[in-house]
């Protein structure tokens, strides 16, 4: 008999594991989408090995001594760097909930009772009218991780963390990219209003000679109110010029966490990016790109919490047990007589819950369905900036090039022009053709260098670089 009974017993203690390996929450495996191939870029500059340009600092990238000090006062006192670190604070938290989720929970509860009884009534007339009753308990209670419910929400929270964790790292990059985009813009600008203040320097003294060679015949009134209007055009240019700065002045202070001032900077013509910009093997952007981490996490805790949701479907086992002291008489609380215990099993199965259980996991399942979508977008949506920034630093140089001779060559037409006026040689809509042409030349140039500029910053935050 003995033997025939504990052998149902290793029957039915051999159940839950049957059910285990036939409905256990699945793993987690990485999507086909994460894979990136060199194609992706559309460039010809992939390097062979893992170097790349986002394993750099960004204080060797960026050699500006007052970019770098700026960049430093931004990831102490940025408003949204600050945030963020709050934001995993409060992921961390969560994250240590779901690793307790394994433990039993426990209560202790202290309570007093009084009733007035019934003087008719059966426990009245057995007891009395009225009675008092005290109460000292705890309450353990413990569920059974049978279908991994509490392991995939742990999991879910370990990833919810991490995304916290590489948000902050996205908004890092960003805001470096920021700073040193808004940085050189400023420099840029300051180099135009350098150029439009010798530009209004030279066409007012056009003016004086303009003015002389009417009085002395050479040329009419027409001739002469075309160079004053020039004049005013170069006047114009500077207003909008030092607007601009100073919109760009209050965004840097923004950007550092600071009430809007005016902001120290040096020169366009001292930015000298040495660092090689190789962008390394494709598959690195996905250990580099925070945003892609963000998406890849999103991804890994919708697929978590669909197993949360499946587990719904199944029974689940709980223990709870319930214990203290119990007295009608405080006096003997703590008595031996006093103690109580219950101990009680329960096996749960949902049944009709008015559909909310296959709801959740519908809905979950879409959801992670879209986090799949959002993942797959961002690997495209990365891979696109790396190439544009690749292919706009490369167009950006090769413009600086071209405009540097343009600008050459237009300098020495307006000089040769304006002799040949001086001596009467000349007509004088070419000399302010020639001025014109000069301008927005050297103002494109400017553009240029700032367009190149411009271009690292972003190809660095396309590959994710700066955050670690």
């Amino acid at each position: 008999m003995k033997s025939a009974r504990l052998t149902k017993y290793i029957i039915i203690a051999s159940m839950p594991v049957l059910l285990v390996s036939c409905f256990s929450a699945k793993e987690y495996v990485q999507s086909d989408q994460a894979v990136i191939e060199d194609r992706a870029f559309r460039t010809d500059q992939l390097s062979q090995d893992s170097l790349t340009v986002a394993a750099v600092s960004w204080r060797t990238l960026f050699t500006d001594p007052i970019l770098t000090q700026y960049i430093e006062q931004g990831l102490d006192n940025n408003m949204d760097i600050r945030v963020a670190l709050q934001q995993i604070v409060a992921a961390e938290a969560y994250l240590k909930q779901g690793k307790a989720g394994y433990y039993p929970t426990f209560s202790a509860n202290g309570r007093y009772t009084h009733q007035e009884l019934s003087k008719n009534s059966p426990m009245g007339a057995l007891v009395g009218s009225s009675q008092d009753q005290f109460e000292l308990t705890g309450s353990l209670a413990w569920e059974a991780d049978i279908w991994g419910k509490i392991r995939s929400n742990k999991r879910a929270s370990e990833a919810s963390y991490l995304q916290t964790v590489a948000a902050h790292h996205a908004v890092k990059s960003r805001l470096i990219a920021n700073i040193a985009s808004v940085y050189y813009q400023l420099l840029t600008v300051d180099e135009q209003i350098s150029i439009t203040k010798e530009t209004i320097a030279t066409r007012e003294n056009s003016l004086e000679t303009s003015k002389a060679l009417k009085e002395a015949g050479g040329i009419t009134q027409v001739a002469v109110k075309q160079t004053e209007a020039q004049l005013h055009t170069a006047e114009a240019i500077l207003v909008d010029l030092n607007n601009q700065a100073y919109l760009l002045e209050n965004t840097l202070s923004v950007l550092l966490g600071e009430m809007p001032k005016a902001r120290e900077r040096t020169v366009l013509d001292n930015q000298k990016i040495s660092t090689e910009l190789v962008v390394g093997v494709p598959m690195q952007l996905l250990s580099n790109r925070p945003d892609v981490m963000v998406a890849e996490l999103e991804l890994r805790k919708a697929f978590e919490l669909t197993n949360v949701a499946r587990s719904s479907f199944y029974p689940s086992l709980t223990l709870s047990a319930t214990g203290g002291y119990q007295s009608l008489d405080i006096d003997q609380l703590f008595s031996a007589n006093s103690l109580f215990a219950n101990l009680v099993g329960g096996l749960a199965q949902p049944i009709l819950n008015g559909r909310k259980i296959r709801t959740q996991y519908e809905v979950s399942k879409a959801q992670q369905e879209m986090a799949s979508l959002n993942f797959k977008q961002s690997v495209l949506t990365a891979s696109k900036e790396v190439s544009d920034a690749v292919y706009s630093f490369g167009t950006a140089t090769e413009k600086i090039a071209i405009k540097e001779k343009e600008y050459e060559a237009y300098a020495l037409a307006t000089e040769y022009s304006q002799e040949l006026l001086n001596n009467g040689l000349a007509n004088y809509l070419e000399v302010l053709r020639a001025q014109e042409n000069a301008l927005n030349s050297s103002l494109d140039l400017a553009n240029a260098k700032n367009r190149q500029l411009q271009s690292v910053v972003d190809l660095y935050e396309a590959l994710g670089g700066g955050w670690n």
